[in-house]
């Protein structure tokens, strides 16, 4: 992947959220992203990309609060207070089914 593909990645995963944060079910959540089909292969593509990011994250937090006493439910609750627009779209999108279908998706946030 290119720099710019990356970058391009980044800026698709960023309208998403913005646009997440106003109304995280708009059914147009997807809709005139540039080479989203091509960076992603479609709207699951990104879904299966913002959960990556949702466990990596949450995978650092527990890293560092199980250190200092915080149970996994409380650094969830925590993650989902700092980023609610994340955390709405894979509820509203049941990314949990979808990530479960591709190992590929679970090997990579590992």
């Amino acid at each position: 992947m290119s720099w710019a593909d990356f970058h391009a990645r980044t800026d698709i995963l960023h309208t998403v959220l913005d646009r997440a944060a106003r109304n995280p079910a708009d059914p147009k959540l997807f809709d005139n992203l540039p080479d989203l089909g091509r960076l992603f292969g479609g709207p699951e593509g990104v879904l299966l990309a913002l959960r990556n990011r949702w466990e990596n994250h949450l995978n650092v937090k527990l890293d560092h609060a199980l250190a200092q006493g915080k149970s996994a439910p409380q650094v969830w609750q925590e993650l989902a207070s700092e980023q609610p627009s994340l955390r709405a779209i894979l509820d509203i999108y049941d990314t949990d089914r979808l990530y479960a279908r591709h190992p590929r998706a679970r090997a990579m946030a590992s």
